[in-house]
């Protein structure tokens, strides 16, 4: 981050401190940040230009920071305007729909409006300084764990090296189903403006049409949208579509294929919703998606994304997709989603994920990489190559935090611009340590469940008690074991009482009968 994008940080965050008395989340605050944001900006490039302001008039920020504009008048206009740009179409309408004014003190709104974003000429910032500032305000965000924002942030080091692996191309269509704040498209977009000269239509395409990103939650999805507004991408009209959607990605099939996926999919329960039964009880239901493109049904929503991804894909399509550990070994439906996904796509590399690098604790995730192929009568996967970055390993979001460079060594075995020419860096005899290591096809088949769940390293940490994990960290992890079991049970139980369900309707239809 440069330092000027740092003390934009800092000036906007220590304001965050204010308002945080009053009640404000940092969430909150950031989302009136985006809002204020938009309608500055929108209002110095129509100054600039001479163009017209897609904003209605009576709306805009020359209005908002009007100095007559104070107290409950304020207010008042300001909820106004979040309601009436919350309905336009286009960006805007994503970025305000279903905004709400949550700074209930109108002098400090007014101190925001005037002192904080007035006095920022914002379109003379390059996209670098107001981006990399608003992904800090988000990676702030994210830090503050009661708000739980902290799923919606993938470790910027991961993104990239993840993109540097995959190597986006000009003119491909680069898409996250899960997209959060946005880092995976935005890296996805930096890689392919950096690494090759573009001509006119290239840029064009790039910035319009090159992204696809979808967000269930709507505060989430405008943040996303900001978030790549601000880097220069997307429209700033209503004429064109944005690249963000809030939506359940997996609730259809795709529309329409792309080039490439690359998502962190939100871990966490199985898709459920609270029904009253007919005793008038509270109860679970599982969520599942009777989708034709789906290899098996299930409540499980890592599982559903993986087929999910499979079918964004076009033929020859290429993907990386984060996963928790459970994905790699569970039974029943996850067994079959592994077996198609083998047989039917080349899954080619593993990264095992350490733990200690998401803001979600005792997370064990890991790195699927594969590519989409055509119908074969014999599957496409021959070997899998796998690089164990957790065996041994720590890490910390404060102390030890990782670092771009602490995944050169993968992103060098992945062999980016060949990956059929790697080396494995694992050696039985002389080697027994190295990370990098292949297994064919044959043998992951043959494992109990076809579990990818595979480590070969010696664990340090059981033979020496000093090098284990601070106890917070094992907690984490013995909590997030708990509850990987727990949803297990939960799928089991709720597949009886489906079962159950079904039975006892069939009963009641013989007896109407």
């Amino acid at each position: 981050m440069t330092e000027q994008s740092d003390r934009i940080v800092k000036k906007l965050w220590s304001y965050c401190q204010v308002l945080r008395d009053d009640g404000l989340s940092y969430q909150d605050y950031l989302e009136q940040l985006t809002f204020l944001l938009f309608l500055k900006m929108a209002d110095e490039r129509a100054a600039l230009t001479g163009e017209p302001q897609a904003i209605p008039a009576g709306f805009r920020w020359n209005d908002l920071a009007n100095p007559k504009m104070e107290g409950v008048k304020l207010e008042q206009h300001y909820r106004d305007t979040l309601t009436k740009l919350g309905e336009q179409k286009g960006m805007l309408g994503l970025i305000f729909s279903k905004s709400q004014n949550k700074i209930q003190d109108p002098a400090k709104l007014r101190k925001l409006v005037v002192d904080l974003i007035g006095n920022e000429s914002w379109l003379e910032m390059s996209a670098d300084v107001k981006g990399d500032a608003y992904e800090g305000l988000l990676e702030r965000n994210a830090q503050d764990t009661k708000s739980g924002a902290g799923q919606y942030f993938t470790p910027r080091p991961l993104i990239n090296a993840l993109v540097d692996c995959v190597c986006p191309q000009p003119g491909e269509i680069i898409a996250d189903p899960a997209c959060g704040t946005g880092g995976f498209l935005l890296s996805g977009y930096t890689f392919v403006s950096s690494h090759y000269e573009l001509d006119k239509d290239q840029k064009r395409f790039l910035r319009y049409d090159a992204l696809r990103g979808v967000e269930l939650v709507d505060a989430v999805s405008r943040l996303c949208a900001m978030n790549l507004f601000l880097h220069g991408i997307g429209p700033d009209d209503g004429k064109k579509r944005p690249p963000i959607k809030t939506d359940d990605a997996l609730r259809s099939e795709p529309s329409e294929l792309v080039d490439v996926v690359l998502t962190n999919p939100p871990f966490g329960k199985k898709s459920s919703i609270t029904v009253i039964n007919q005793e008038g009880e509270t109860d679970r239901e599982s969520i599942t998606y009777n989708r034709p493109d789906f290899w098996t049904t299930t409540s499980n929503k890592q599982l559903n994304f993986l087929q999910h991804v499979k079918s964004m894909l076009k033929i020859p399509g290429r993907a990386a997709v984060v996963v928790p550990d459970n994905v790699l070994f569970e039974g029943g439906a996850g067994e079959k989603v592994r077996r198609k996904l083998l047989q039917e796509c080349e899954v080619h590399t593993l990264l095992r994920l350490p733990t200690g690098i998401f803001y979600s604790q005792g997370v064990k995730a890991n790195v699927i990489f594969f590519e989409r192929k055509p119908g074969a009568k014999q599957p496409w996967t021959k070997q899998v190559w796998i690089y164990d970055l957790r065996t041994n390993k720590e890490f910390t979001l404060k102390e030890r935090r990782l670092v771009r460079s602490d995944l050169d060594e993968f992103v060098t075995c992945y062999n980016p611009a060949n990956r059929y020419k790697r080396k494995p860096t694992w050696d039985e005899k002389k080697h027994p340590e190295g990370r990098w290591r292949v297994f064919t096809y044959d043998e992951i088949v043959a494992r109990d469940k076809c579990s990818l769940d595979i480590f070969w390293i010696k664990d340090e940490s059981l033979e020496d008690s000093s090098k284990l994990p601070e106890p917070h960290v094992l907690a984490a992890e013995i909590a997030e074991d708990l509850r990987s079991a727990l949803e297990q049970i939960d799928g089991v139980l709720g597949d009886l009482q489906d079962r159950a369900r079904a039975v006892e309707e069939r009963e009641r239809v013989k007896e109407a009968r």
